[in-house]
Order: structure tokens, then sequence, then C-alpha cells
């Protein structure tokens, strides 16, 4: 029976995830097309949970919808959502207008496709993506979205400029901190010579993503999310991909900048130059944690419990960067396949700590303090016992009861945060680690 549902799960469906990343793109507004409460309900899930980020420019209670009734899941919804894309031109000032679906109409056989297609002579852009509830989580409605601009918005190109590329595997909302870690990896390839299309960071039109198809290649900062919209790029768009983890602190971002040096053709004393001025600033402001860190013991035993985006890479930093002890991973996501879920826990072998991290792919939230009472063998009442302490967990706001009933410390860097705002924080490259650190000590301090 545990294995039929997920318990707290950290994520939307993919509907969810598709209107989140609708609103995130420059001036894109969402319809759609499911019952009443579908589009609300779920952009304020992530408006709310994802550190406050607001509704972006057409979402949440603005959000167009069909709010189909009784009526149009039996006789059909199509002529229902003419009609709602109809109104939603005539009253919306949009640049890109975005028709995704749910599960209800999907179920009844809507073909909303072929209704979009009726508006493909608009003035402005009409698209469409099928997500339904049931195609998956948020990442997929991402996916969704994103591969249906790389096949019908963006303008192939035969002429590749090697020194462009473009960002995936960021998906807003779900990634609490999208906003300002592409803000700090464009300012990093930036120095680099690179030009950055980030789809959602600051400066963004449509127009410019129009044009994305002249990028050199797409750089992929996940283990698997964004890969299947990367492949339709290099399908249809010509444009490879190099994946990457997501790059945090010195060794993390170093390590990024050296595996995308070679087929990005960054000059080597250019690649030098940046990695010894950005990790020069970086040390020249951590040091002064050095001294509390040594003489206040801040040394913790690190659990993380996120997704597979941040997993690797915030232990990496905790264990390489700060010197904690990587005690525990949870991965937040149904496994992956046997051969990726082995590739992924091949990474955590890098790591120099001489104690092994223990890892673990556990959708149910709610799971968590039974696995760190687990992986810690329970005192039976000796009269000397070794405890799992200081402890400090990685998570979301979901962790709160976890991290209370363990005497831990809690820093939430995960979806769903409620209980930070969230603004220009990122925690991407070598200043983005700055960040990160001071947010942890922020939290170890807390109570003094």
């Amino acid at each position: 029976m545990e294995n039929n549902f997920i318990e707290r799960a950290k994520s939307s469906c993919a509907l969810g995830g598709a209107i989140a990343t609708i609103s995130s793109l420059p001036r894109s507004v969402p319809i759609v097309h499911a019952s009443g409460g579908c589009a609300q309900t779920l952009s304020a899930t992530y408006n709310l949970g994802s550190g406050y980020k607001g509704p972006g420019y057409c979402s949440g209670t603005m959000t167009p919808t069909t709010s189909i009734a009784e009526n149009n899941i039996v006789f059909g919804g199509e002529e229902r959502l003419e009609e709602q894309i109809e109104a939603t031109l005539k009253v919306m000032d949009g640049d890109l207008f975005f028709v995704v679906t749910g599960c209800q109409v999907e179920i009844i056989g809507d073909n909303a496709a072929n209704v979009t297609n009726r508006f493909k002579d608009s003035e402005v852009p009409v698209l469409y993506a099928s997500t339904p509830g049931f195609l998956g989580d948020g990442f997929k409605g991402y996916e969704a979205v994103l591969s249906s601009l790389a096949t019908n918005f963006i303008t192939p190109s035969t002429k590749k400029d090697k020194k462009k590329v473009n960002l995936l595997g960021f998906t807003p909302g779900q990634d609490v901190f999208y906003k300002g870690n592409l803000a700090n990896l464009a300012f990093l390839l930036n120095k680099l010579g690179l030009e950055v299309n980030t789809f959602f960071g600051d400066g963004e039109t449509v127009e410019k993503i129009k044009g994305y198809g002249q990028a050199g290649h797409n750089l992929v900062f996940s283990a698997i999310h964004g890969r299947e919209t990367a492949k339709v790029f290099e399908d249809r768009l010509d444009i490879p991909s190099i994946l990457v983890d997501l790059p945090i602190g010195d060794t993390g971002t170093e390590a990024f900048l050296r595996q995308i040096a070679e087929p990005l053709k960054i000059p080597k004393n250019r690649l030098e130059e940046v990695i010894a001025e950005e990790r020069a600033f970086y040390y020249s402001y951590f040091q002064r944690f050095l001294e509390i860190h040594g003489d206040l013991d801040y040394q913790r035993y690190a659990v993380v419990s996120t997704d597979i985006n941040y997993a690797f890479p915030l232990i990496r930093f905790v264990s390489e960067d700060l010197g904690w002890i990587p005690h525990l991973v949870v991965i937040n996501e149904e496994p992956a396949e046997a051969e990726e879920s082995a590739k992924y826990a091949a990474k955590f072998e890098t790591l120099t700590a001489n104690v092994k991290t223990k890892l673990i792919f556990e959708a149910n939230t709610g799971q968590l303090l039974r696995h760190i009472r687990e992986s810690w063998p329970y005192n039976r009442n000796e009269k000397y016992y070794n405890q799992l302490s200081p402890l400090f967990i990685f998570g979301s706001s979901l962790e709160g009861s976890v991290a209370q009933k363990t005497g831990a410390m809690l820093l939430p860097i995960s979806y769903p945060v409620t209980n930070r705002a969230v603004l220009t924080r990122g925690y991407t490259g070598y200043r983005g680690g700055l960040t990160l650190a001071e947010d942890i000590y922020s939290v170890l301090v807390s109570n003094r």
C-alpha cells in the first residue's frame, strides 16, 4: 500500500510546472484549458511555496482559464477553448500566449492542439503544450513548454555562434533560486566571453528567445531535467548539449568551468584568469568565517533532502568547501532508470571526505525521519553514546518537524520554501557559494 501514493510531494503536477514556466517567460500569458480550480490552485502553489516568487507577468488570479464544467466534459470543451483564446487575445496584452491542458480535457480527448492551430495567423504567437497532471511532476511541465518553444517558435539557423549558449534545466518555481542562479551563471560565463540565453533571466524578450536557434551549445544544469528539451533542440535546431552539475562554491564551479572550456573553445589563459580572479574574490570574503568556524566548532553532520538537481552540488559544497561530514542524501524523486541512478550515485564517490555518503531515492518526504534514524544506531541506554550530532539539514519547509525531532538546524533551499522570501538570491558560482555560506552561518548563529 505504501508504494501506491506519494506522501508530501515536493512538486506540483505537470500543469503547475507549465504555468510557473510560462508566467516566468517575458510578457507571456498562459491559457489554461482545465477546470476552474486548477489554474488558481497551481499558480498559488508555486507563487507562495517558492519563496513568495509572485505570479509573474500573468498568473495567479489573473490566469485566463476555460474553467470547464460538467457539460464541457460530456459534450467536449473545444468550443469553450476557442472562445477563451479569442477573449484572451482581445483583453490581455502579451507577446506570447501559451495554451496548456489539464487532466480532464486530456481524458475526454479534446484536441487542444488543433484549436490552438486555428490562431497561427494571429498578430502574436499562440503556442500549445500538452501538460495533464498524469504526465508527471512540475519538471515535466517545464519540459513540455520549453520543448514546444523549440519545436514551434524558435527559428532554426544554419549559422551558429559558438560564443552563444542556451541554459536549460532551471525550472521556475520548482527551483526557488532560479532567477539568482541564472544571473550568477550569466555573470560568470560573460567573463569567459560567452553570450548567455537564459529564457527567464533579466533583459530577456520573446523576440530574443525566437533567435535562440543561433546558439552553438546548450548547457543542461541537471542530471535528468531538461534533457528531453535538449534532445528537441538538438534534433530540430541542431544545437548539441553539455550536461553539467549545478556549480556551487569553489570546488563545484572550478569543475564546471574546466568541463565546458574545451567544447566551448574557451582560451586556456582566459579560463585560468577567470578562475584565479573569482577564487581570489571568493576567499577574500570566505576567510572571514574561518576563525569562528574553527573556534566555535561549526563543523556539522550534513543531511540533504532535495531534488536531483541540488542533491550532489549541495553535499559537494558542504563537504569539499566547508569540510562538513556528508552523512546522508535523500533525493525526493522517483528513482530514475537503474543505469542513470548508478551513474548519479558514482558522483558521490568523488567526494574526498573519509565518510561514505549514504544515497537514497525517496519521493515520500515524510520518510526522512525514518531514513535518518536507520542511518545511525539507536541509543540502547548505553552509558556512553555517540549521537548523530550536531546535525544540519538542507531541505524544504516540510522538514521543519524532522529538524525539531532530531535536534537539527534547518536551511530550506528546496521547494517548498514558505518561511523565506527570495528575490535575487542564488547559489550558483563562486559568488553564489558565498551567499549559501552566509545563509548557513546565519542559521548557525541565529539563536546566540
